[in-house]
């Protein structure tokens, strides 16, 4: 959409939700809509909850800027209501939203694609107790629900002990658990921004354990810009996440996380299509290494809602 046009549009900022991010996504939307008024456009926060289509028509919202975290709103689902509703939306259409969520779906893409990502294998909740003794990835592994975000029910397993607590943690979260091979390295993440990757950043949590209380609490975690990687190494991180967001058919804007090994060698361990937007968020952390204020990436970010299906249609 074009900036003329999107003025004299009523924005509406997504936030709040019914997921276990739902404070986040509560700080997210609000700074989005202090910058879209500090911008000037006609904007006002929807907290969302089950009666959301029926706000959004009561509110009359003509354009919907996505501040949600987790399920219900990075999972395709709101993406879903908006296009049958035909009202334009920020972020990753339908599919690419549920791909990027859903771990386990997307590290098969990413093995098709030879997309470097960690080896793993999934055990379902309620086969716990028998597989807990017949992992195939060795210790040490991550143990991760396969559809949370913000690090919830994440844990480093060291030793044999650690692994049923581990699997039974992950098991309140989803019913489909993801153990993943442990990286021994240094964790980075890049933004991508309408088909651009932004400088990257390495991510140094003083736990040593980029948990949701270092990464949501203020001086937890250092953060270097740029990551110290050669030359090689930074170009090809940049490039591998490129292709990590378009493998999952991801639009506008996304985060894409990954590890590096003791080499500097990239492998990707998930996709981001609703980075988070706090004073501690990294998307904007890296836009601001760019040379673009908070601002003005909201409004970038704006510029390209659209209706994803419709768009897709008219490009085939």
């Amino acid at each position: 959409m074009r900036e003329s046009s999107l003025r004299k549009k009523k924005i509406g900022v997504l936030m709040g939700g019914l997921s276990r991010e739902r404070e986040i996504s509560l700080k997210t939307g609000r700074a989005i809509l202090k910058a879209l008024l500090e911008k000037g456009y006609k904007a006002c926060g929807i907290d969302v909850g089950n009666d959301l289509a029926e706000r959004l028509l009561q509110e009359r919202i003509e354009v919907a800027f996505i501040a949600l975290h987790g399920r219900y709103g990075e999972d395709g689902t709101i993406q879903g209501m908006l296009e049958l509703m035909g009202i334009p939306y920020t972020g990753s259409g339908v599919l690419a939203s549920a791909l990027a969520l859903h771990k386990v779906m997307a590290k098969k893409i990413f093995i098709y694609e030879k997309i470097p990502t960690p080896p793993f294998e999934v055990v379902r909740r309620e086969e716990i107790d028998k597989k807990v003794d017949q992992l195939s990835i060795p210790l040490p592994f991550v143990v991760k629900p396969s559809r949370e975000g913000s690090t919830l029910g994440v844990s480093i397993v060291k030793r044999p002990e650690e692994i049923l607590p581990a699997l039974q943690e992950a098991g309140k979260y989803d019913e489909e658990i993801l153990v993943e091979a442990f990286v021994k390295g240094k964790e980075i993440t890049v933004g991508i921004l309408r088909e651009i990757p932004l400088p990257i950043i390495e991510i140094a949590p003083k736990s040593g354990f980029y948990d949701y209380h270092s990464k949501y609490t203020k001086g937890e975690t250092e953060y270097i810009i740029p990551a110290p990687l050669n030359r090689e190494k930074y170009l090809y991180a940049q490039e591998v996440s490129l292709r990590a967001f378009r493998s999952l058919g991801c639009s506008d804007c996304a985060r894409v996380d990954l590890m590096t090994d003791e080499e500097g060698n990239p492998f990707v361990i998930d996709v981001n299509t609703m980075p988070g937007m706090t004073e501690t968020s990294l998307l904007p952390k890296a836009a601001a290494y760019a040379g673009i204020p908070f601002e003005e990436l909201v409004e970038k970010i704006l510029l390209g809602a659209s209706l994803k299906i419709e768009h897709e249609k008219k490009l085939k």
